[in-house]
């Protein structure tokens, strides 16, 4: 099946261009302008750009946390990702509790196989860093999973001290592998909790008042130090405080090699969702939404914009409103963390970032799969090339809609976007060269989606 995509603007990282695009064989084949090539198909792409498949690196499908799952399945999952103009994720492989690592990536494995709609990858969060599993890191590098997960936070179920942090570390130093942190103060945000509870604040608001922005820029400025002990790259997750976009900054202007991402959620929301009574529950994640007048949300576009944080990933991790985030009534510590948005991030950050004009279309570009690409070893994906995977995506800059629940595709009965309009929306997303949707219409099929073997980033070392 040969397709030409005639008449659209390329938008790359690195160069915007006017050309027509030949898929074959599942690879882009041949750029040029006006090409006169034989097809099976043409799509008309005029006044739209052609892009390259939006990567999201960082999901939770059917995530077990806090006496449930989160709602979507790699199936429901994907779909709306691909709804989204997404094309690859790279999702969270959980080490069972006393387990191995590999037990844990079966179990993802198995999930995912025959069920996801759109190319995927594994990363290992490791939730009981032994000794033991320090060569099996090695393995696991050299099977295409090449990046591991640890928490300075969640005491008892995910938390290493800083030994089994700097240990992990100088493993991935040796193997080529990547640590990725969640870093905020657990223990100490437990006590705060503690003390909040007793004093009878039990609503969603507690949530993000006892997770202290300072307790995110100390916990990331001292995983940094300890990277820099071990000589190791490392990559935090869902940055969300200033302080901690001013720990990363000073660290890269030493030259260490530090990588972040943020999330849509502590571009666009704030702590004042929270404030809304239990309807606050909706918006409770961790790091948590951080207080607008505190300047948070500035910093970190500020970093998008300067390169300090190299993307946007989601941290999609859908729970209900109604039935399970209700598992928090009465108190703020038992709610499940976590938000639903991997359908949502390619178009806020058009919106938020393009159309606001914050910065250009070719960086918008590289956040949203480029870079991603890039650090986590998807060698044939992030852009439209030739030879690389033909997962494309027609976009209309202009288009605008409204995000709501009685529209998006994923499994979970809110949006915390509720009602917001954007501009600029996939009109035609195609994965491999397949299309799977079309002018909102599905037309992709469960266990389309391959697993992707990472290769090791050059990019990190």
């Amino acid at each position: 099946m040969r397709t030409l995509i005639k008449g659209g603007t390329i938008v790359n990282a690195d160069a915007t261009s006017r050309a027509d695009v030949l898929i074959d064989d599942e690879k882009v084949a041949l750029i040029g302008a006006a090409l006169d090539v034989a097809a099976d198909r043409v799509i008309d792409a005029t006044d739209k750009w052609v892009i390259p498949g939006g990567i999201d690196v960082h999901t939770h499908m059917e995530l077990p946390f806090g006496g449930t799952f989160a709602k979507d399945t790699f199936e429901t999952g994907t779909r709306a990702a691909a709804f989204g103009g997404t094309t690859t994720i790279i999702d969270f492989a959980v080490q069972p509790s006393g387990g191995t690592l590999r037990q844990g990536l079966d179990e993802w494995h198995a999930k995912a196989d025959g069920n996801a709609c759109i190319d995927y990858g594994f990363h290992c969060i490791v939730s009981d860093m032994r000794d033991d599993l320090l060569k099996e890191m090695d393995g696991l590098v050299d099977d295409g999973v090449t990046s591991f997960k640890l928490f300075t936070a969640y005491p008892g179920v995910f938390y290493s001290d800083d030994a089994k942090i700097f240990k992990a570390l100088k493993q991935t130093a040796a193997n080529g592998g990547l640590i990725m942190m969640h870093a905020e103060n657990g223990p100490v945000i437990d006590a705060v909790a503690a003390d909040l509870v007793a004093q009878g604040v039990t609503e969603p608001i507690g949530h993000g008042l006892a997770r202290y922005s300072v307790f995110e820029g100390e916990a990331t400025n001292r995983v940094l130090r300890l990277a820099q002990a071990a000589k190791a790259p490392v990559y935090f997750v869902h940055m969300s405080a200033r302080e901690a976009v001013d720990a990363l900054r000073r660290a890269q202007d030493e030259g260490l090699p530090a990588f972040a991402e943020t999330c849509p959620q502590y571009l666009f929301l704030s702590l004042d969702d929270l404030r809304h009574g239990f309807e606050g529950a909706k918006f409770v994640c961790s790091p948590p939404l951080r207080d607008r007048a505190e300047c948070h949300q500035e910093a970190l576009w500020q970093g998008l914009q300067r390169g300090n944080l190299a993307l946007v990933g989601t941290d999609h991790c859908p729970f209900d409103f109604h039935g399970q985030k209700e598992l928090g009534r009465g108190d703020f510590r038992k709610i499940p963390n976590g938000l639903p948005g991997v359908e949502e991030r390619v178009d806020l950050m058009h919106d938020g970032g393009v159309v606001s004009g914050r910065f250009t279309a070719n960086r918008w570009v590289e956040l949203i799969s480029t870079a991603p690409a890039r650090l986590f070893g998807l060698a044939h994906k992030g852009a439209v090339a030739v030879g690389f995977d033909a997962d494309l995506v027609i976009y209309d800059p202009t288009r605008k809609h409204t995000l709501s629940a009685q529209t998006h595709h994923m499994n979970v009965d809110y949006s915390c976007y509720e009602g917001r309009e954007v501009i600029g929306g996939a009109d035609v997303v195609l994965s491999r060269g397949t299309v799977i949707v079309e002018n909102g219409k599905w037309l992709g099929k469960a266990g389309h989606g391959r697993f992707i073997k990472r290769e090791r980033s050059a990019a990190l070392h």
